[in-house]
């Protein structure tokens, strides 16, 4: 049974029936409510909508951007993922004014191909500031007792905490960095994220066993030793995040499959199961534009989610330890069946 879809359709419909307007600093206008919650049995499914086609490739480049600590758009570029290429281009010409367009068609293309042309250029125009990637793995912090900066991976301290104190109420992961807010393009959208254990029941991880190891498992009386000797892990490992902005119709759904193979990532790492996903969400709208979309999508029956496959067999380390030898290939979706996609245009 796919909730998850119908609980973003449900979503949707909430503020398109009961958002009030607002302005925004894109200037689109909005419909906004305040104070909404996704959640979902990460056991039941990968979570990646199924009432429109998602850009799984995109979505799991930003990701691995992220966890390798990079704030610089030529490496998405250069993998095919332009979605932070607005934000860049509108710092751009804030300093410098109108891009000369060139042989290029718009002012966009002709901007990507100056990044991944143009070292120099790239350093510095593609620079988004300290953004999510640096404050994950590079949190800055002035200590009396080290001469300068001290650099906090909070990536890699949490992993080691999961493992060695994995009852702790400090599992956690900020990206609101309020000394560095005005460094970055645009402040975190999804400013932080906790993590959570426990120890499952039998039907849990039976149901984890036969969508990820046998799935012609079925239970019987000595399931459980069965169970054991494939070596399935006893612990769940929940993630909730927390979004202070959230474009219901573009970003929302990146962000969900983005935390849901963010938490597949952490488990993998601390040998746990993926468990619950839950998601508070702050301003939570429709840009107008996207109304008519939203719509459309509402109408649509959900397919079954599908599951997800990591290929690690050339790895002998955790994929925190070194995202960049990985690439969304080894982040297989496994019977994903879709309705078409809705574009929708972005505001930036």
């Amino acid at each position: 049974m796919n909730n998850l879809d119908k609980d973003y359709q449900n979503l949707l419909h909430d503020i398109i029936t009961s958002g009030v307007v607002k302005e925004d600093r894109t200037g689109t206008g909005t419909l906004s409510v305040f104070g909404r919650q996704i959640r979902h049995n990460m056991i039941t499914g990968f979570p990646l909508l199924t009432t429109k086609k998602m850009a799984w490739k995109t979505m799991v480049t930003e990701l691995l951007w992220f966890l390798q600590g990079d704030t610089n758009i030529k490496y998405l570029l250069d993998n095919g993922c332009n979605i932070w290429t607005g934000d860049a281009l509108k710092n751009y010409e804030k300093h410098n004014g109108e891009i000369n367009w060139g042989p290029f068609t718009t002012k966009e293309e002709a901007f990507t191909e100056k990044i991944k042309t143009d070292d120099a250029f790239a350093k510095i125009w593609g620079e988004l500031g300290p953004i999510y990637g640096k404050q994950w793995r590079s949190w800055g912090t002035n200590e009396y007792a080290v001469i300068g900066v001290h650099r906090v991976d909070q990536i890699q301290k949490l992993v080691l905490d999961i493992m060695n104190n994995p009852d702790s109420r400090r599992l956690m992961v900020s990206a609101w960095n309020v000394g560095e807010l005005d460094q970055m393009v645009l402040p975190p959208c999804h400013y932080g994220f906790q993590v959570y254990t426990q120890k499952l029941n039998e039907p849990a991880r039976f149901t984890w066993y036969k969508n990820n190891i046998d799935p012609d498992a079925f239970p019987h009386d000595r399931i459980s030793d069965e169970m054991d000797a494939a070596f399935v892990p006893t612990v769940g490992l929940s993630l909730m995040w927390n979004q202070r902005s959230v474009d219901t119709f573009l970003g929302l759904p990146f962000n969900i499959a983005s935390y849901g193979l963010l938490l597949h990532i952490l488990a993998h790492d601390t040998n746990t199961i993926p468990h619950h996903l839950i998601g508070n969400l702050g301003d939570t709208h429709l840009y107008l534009n996207h109304l008519h979309q939203a719509r459309e999508q509402v109408g649509r029956e959900p397919f079954a989610l599908p599951q997800l496959r990591i290929h690690d067999e050339e790895a002998d380390f955790m994929i925190i330890d070194n995202p960049g030898f990985f690439t969304p290939s080894n982040f297989e979706i496994i019977n994903y069946q879709s309705h078409p996609a809705i574009k929708a245009p972005l505001s930036n």
